[in-house]
């Protein structure tokens, strides 16, 4: 008499599958959360790494427009030393950011899972942007020089929202990254809805780069942007 071979039965592999599925409804969410802590915490390390970048621009007087001995603050095509620095033909060396800032698409940076863009002030006070791939040699983008000695922000948010992303962040000159939780209002979500320079200022205000950002308070956007500690 043969020897039947033996194998898991249908309720068997039934009751394995069931494990593995209760399984993976636990560990993607949490997954998935990881992911996007992390991606907030290298967003928010970023713009810090930034605000030194300008910093160290600023005070090494690499960008000079006017001619005054006063340093201006940059862009990212500037910053990262992909072009030269507005009015002139140099680039700076060593670079202040990681040459990856560099690599720039529709004036925006994206790392980690978020968008970057950085404003620098018109003679007006309001934020412009570099040029579409980097940089602003020639200035066609009428950053005020005055102004750009003090006066800079940049944005972080999520590239596709609620997956590589859910806060959005800002930093200017004053160093004190500032994030939202959108509570309800807009959601920043890769190039379909993206801060504009005026977002992240009080309410009420021109929302020139100059004058107070909304900490705590309502911003011109209607979102409530908050220090984060």
């Amino acid at each position: 008499m043969s020897n039947r071979e033996k194998g898991f039965t249908l309720i068997e592999l039934m009751i394995v599958v069931a494990i593995i599925a209760i399984i993976a409804s636990i560990a993607i969410p949490n997954l998935l959360s990881a992911r996007l802590n992390a991606n907030e915490s290298a967003a928010i390390a970023t713009l810090k790494n930034i605000s030194s970048g300008q910093s160290q621009c600023q005070a090494s007087g690499v960008i000079d427009v006017n001619s005054n001995g006063s340093g201006e603050y940059g862009f990212f095509g500037e910053l990262s030393g992909k072009v030269a620095v507005r009015n002139g033909t140099q680039t700076i060396s060593p670079p202040v950011l990681s040459t990856a800032f560099g690599n720039i698409a529709a004036a925006r940076v994206t790392r980690s899972g978020y968008l970057f863009q950085m404003y620098l002030p018109l003679v007006t006070g309001l934020g412009v942007t570099e040029d579409a791939a980097g940089g602003d040699s020639d200035n066609g983008q009428a950053v005020d020089p005055s102004q750009a000695e003090t006066l800079w922000c940049c944005y972080a948010w999520p590239a596709v929202q609620g997956n590589s992303g859910k806060r959005t962040f800002f930093i200017n000159q004053a160093g004190d990254v500032l994030s939202t939780n959108h509570n309800g209002g807009t959601a920043y979500n890769g190039s379909t809805t993206a801060p504009l320079a005026t977002a992240a200022f009080r309410a009420g205000t021109s929302g020139s780069l100059g004058v107070a950002v909304a900490a705590n308070t309502v911003a011109i956007d209607g979102l409530t942007w908050v220090v984060v500690q």
